[in-house]
C-alpha cells in the first residue's frame, strides 16, 4: 500500500447542538482518489472544509505528511501543497484564461506582491501558468476571457488554478454539477489523468462517475463514516445501501 499523505483523527465540527462532522477518523493515501459520497446533509462539504482550513475543527486533529495542519488558516494550508475547488466555480471572470492561471502561480513566489513588475515578465511563473493550462486541457484558450467560455470549461479552468498552485493533494468537491454528458466526460477524463501524479479526494453526487475514478470510498451519512472500501465493497454493503434508500443509486444496474 502507499503511504498515508493525509490523515484525521476523530475530526469534529459543531455547530450549537449540530455535529455536521461527527469524529471521523479517515486516512488518505499517495497516489489514490479517494471519494467521500453520502445524500444530501451528510457533512461532506464541511469535512473537505476542515481539510482545507476554510473551517475550524471543534476537537480532533488533521496530519498532512506527518504534520499537524488542524489549526492552519487556508492560505498556509494551501502552500504546503494542498489545492481546492469549490461547488460553485471560483474564478476571475473578466480574465483570460491565462491571467486566472498566472495569479495561481504568482502565488507560490516567495514575494507574491510585486507591484512594480507584471507577472507575464517572470518567466518561471508564466511556464508554471502555461503547464496548469495545458494540464486541464485549455492550451487553446490561453487569451479566451473566462466569462465567454463554457460552465464546463470554466471547472476545467479553475482546476488549472489550483494546479498552477503546485499541490499534492486535490480536493474536488463536486467537479461534475450542473453539467451535460460531453462536459462531464471531459472532466471525468481529466480527473483520471491528474490521477497518475496526484492524491485527490472528491466528492461527488455522480454516483456512475465515482465509480469509475474512484480508487476507494468513504461513505458519510449525518455526519459519522458508516463505511470505507473499494467500490465493489461499497457496492455490496447493506448499510450504503440502505442509507441511499434505493439500490438503484449504487447497485451494479
Amino acid at each position: 500500500m502507499t503511504p498515508v499523505i493525509l490523515s484525521t483523527q476523530d475530526l469534529t465540527a459543531q455547530f450549537g447542538a449540530i455535529s455536521a462532522v461527527d469524529f471521523v477518523s479517515l486516512e488518505f493515501r499517495q497516489q489514490q482518489l479517494h471519494a467521500i459520497i453520502g445524500p444530501n446533509g451528510a457533512g461532506k462539504t464541511t469535512f473537505i472544509n476542515l481539510l482545507s482550513g476554510e473551517l475550524m475543527p471543534t476537537t480532533g486533529t488533521i496530519h498532512y505528511l506527518g504534520k499537524d495542519i488542524s489549526q492552519l488558516s487556508a492560505d498556509k494550508i494551501s502552500r504546503l501543497g494542498i489545492g481546492r475547488s469549490f461547488q460553485k466555480t471560483n474564478i476571475f471572470p473578466t480574465f483570460s484564461c491565462l491571467q486566472n492561471c498566472l495569479l495561481g502561480a504568482q502565488s507560490r513566489l516567495p514575494h507574491s506582491m510585486h507591484f512594480f513588475q507584471r507577472a507575464s515578465r517572470l518567466t518561471d511563473v508564466t511556464e508554471r501558468a502555461q503547464r496548469s493550462l495545458a494540464l486541464c486541457g485549455l492550451s487553446d484558450r490561453e487569451n479566451s476571457i473566462a466569462a465567454m467560455m463554457s460552465y464546463g470549461e470554466q471547472r476545467q479552468l479553475e482546476i488549472g488554478m489550483m494546479l498552477a498552485t503546485e499541490p499534492q493533494l486535490l480536493l474536488l468537491d463536486e467537479p461534475l454539477a450542473g453539467m451535460g454528458t460531453i462536459e462531464a466526460q471531459r472532466v471525468i477524463e481529466l480527473i483520471q489523468a491528474l490521477k497518475q501524479d496526484h492524491t485527490i479526494i472528491l466528492i461527488e453526487h455522480d454516483m456512475q462517475a465515482v465509480f469509475v475514478v474512484a480508487d476507494r470510498l468513504t461513505v458519510m451519512v449525518n455526519g459519522k463514516v458508516i463505511a470505507t472500501g473499494t467500490v465493489a465493497e461499497i457496492r455490496a454493503n447493506k448499510m450504503v445501501q440502505e442509507a441511499f434508500f434505493a439500490d438503484e443509486v449504487i447497485g451494479d444496474d
